[in-house]
């Protein structure tokens, strides 16, 4: 087990200064949200914490059943890298239950502070902006929670009361007003989407001298596939990849400028966004007239992704009419002996894999990639057992906190998954969420693991005897 050992510059005082930078009013009016933190902005989060406690029953049990028995404490990595005592998920919810206790219990209302029941004013609303802003709703440690509490869920409702009153961190809010201005979280307008894959394409064809086609808006195709826009920009041999393997197939695909995103920033901020953001992709199929759709290597993405029947309503004009994540299709393909693989073009690695927190704890995709992987390369190590599949470490920088004013956080976060990534000795980790591509090469450098990321289906088709 990882100790528990706080990083020298990251004791309790440090990490409480350290917070993202607020919301930018052009963002908070994209998406809207209140431009500025409301004037009457107590009475309104308590009216937005009811209801939330009358819309999710589940938020009303997980107030009242915790019985502050602390086996999350050192399931959390934010805990384990920081050493804040406020970073144990126990802690961290009970921040939101004081509140709770205050207004919604009668001991609460009758004894206040004498029975852990505090005020939501100005000191408690800042405690909320700084913890509920280190945690990444990788929900690790509800694995380990006795009574099942989903202490992401906490953390999500506690992020949706404060954007109620305008109070939101300037990374996720702009992030999801780029989507609805551009159809994408990088900001990358349209032109400069067909441009890109249009270079791509030529590398492709350097490399392997075939004509392959990364489409654009194509009418009519199988597959709509909703990669993160990373893919086109940073990973650009995940993007290539899709590709090859599409080629490979035969299959007919397309991405889309109206919505060339995958990820879904509205799952970490608030539900209305979390629903818009969605729907732009179910636009996006009924407009190419594609038959299925299909999420690419993100794992926050495909959170979203599996909930479009809930948020959207079903995908019944489509021929594959539920949601389908990239490895899953090319694990079904793989078994169907729809290509062929030399996995000894990969003898030059030795591999490892990082399960995504929500792919592995909300998603159901567990074997599938690790099923791609083993197709593929000779030398697969895994990590050990209690930091793999639902036990998964988190990257240090899902849940919107990819961005560099808490990067100190973001390291801290990281070391459990850096550490069990030493101890197997591999050079390469795969992994298909596009967050922990950006997170984890930093994350290697900084605790100086001698390890490069790599998405799943990278070495798939390194693999791939064209």
């Amino acid at each position: 087990m990882t100790s528990i050992i706080p990083a020298p510059d990251l004791l309790e005082d440090a990490t409480a200064k350290l917070t993202c930078y607020p919301a930018k009013p052009k963002d908070l009016r994209q998406i809207a949200l209140p431009l500025a933190r409301v004037p009457n902005w107590q009475q309104k989060a308590i009216e937005k914490f009811a209801e939330l406690l009358r819309k999710y029953k589940s938020l009303q049990v997980y107030m009242d059943i915790c019985a502050r028995c602390g086996a999350c404490a050192d399931k959390c990595q934010f805990f384990l890298g920081t050493g804040d005592p406020n970073n144990m998920p126990v802690a961290r919810a009970e921040l939101m239950r004081s509140v709770y206790r205050r207004y919604f219990t009668p001991e609460g209302r009758m004894f206040g502070a004498a029975v852990d029941a505090y005020d939501f004013d100005e000191a408690m609303l800042q405690k909320w902006y700084t913890y509920f802003y280190q945690c990444s709703e990788c929900r690790r440690c509800s694995v380990f929670c006795p009574y099942g509490v989903d202490t992401a869920e906490i953390t999500m409702a506690a992020r949706e009361i404060m954007a109620s009153i305008g109070v939101a961190t300037k990374y996720v809010t702009e992030v999801v007003a780029k989507v609805y201005q551009l159809g994408n979280n990088l900001g990358i307008p349209p032109p400069a989407w067909i441009d890109n894959c249009q270079f791509l394409e030529e590398e492709l064809k350097a490399q392997t001298g075939k004509d392959i086609r990364l489409p654009v808006d194509e009418q009519g195709a199988q597959v709509l596939l909703v990669a993160p826009s990373a893919d086109n920009f940073a990973n650009t041999n995940t993007m290539m990849a899709y590709g090859i393997l599409f080629h490979a197939l035969g299959v007919s695909w397309t991405t889309s400028t109206y919505c060339n995103e995958g990820g879904n920033f509205g799952l970490f901020l608030d539900f209305q966004n979390l629903k818009k953001v969605n729907q732009r992709i179910v636009d996006a199929a009924r407009q190419l007239k594609v038959k299925q759709i299909i999420w690419g290597e993100c794992g926050h993405a495909w959170r979203a992704g599996i909930l479009t029947d809930t948020l959207n309503g079903p995908l019944d004009f489509l021929e594959v009419p539920h949601p389908v994540h990239i490895c899953q299709y090319t694990a079904a393909m793989l078994k169907r002996g729809a290509f062929k693989l030399d996995k000894t073009a990969n003898d030059d690695v030795r591999v490892t894999y990082h399960d995504p927190c929500n792919p592995a704890r909300a998603g159901q995709l567990l074997e599938e990639p690790r099923e791609i992987l083993r197709a593929s390369c000779n030398h697969f190590v895994e990590m050990r057992p209690d930091t793999i599949r639902e036990r998964t470490y988190c990257c240090g920088a899902g849940g919107g906190l990819l961005t560099d004013e808490i990067m100190p956080i973001r390291m801290a976060g990281g070391k459990p998954r850096a550490e069990a990534c030493r101890a197997t000795g591999a050079n390469v980790m795969a992994t298909p969420c596009a967050i922990c591509k950006a997170q984890l090469p930093e994350v290697m450098k900084h605790w100086k693991v001698d390890c490069e990321i790599s998405g799943v289906h990278d070495l798939l088709v390194k693999a791939m005897v064209l």
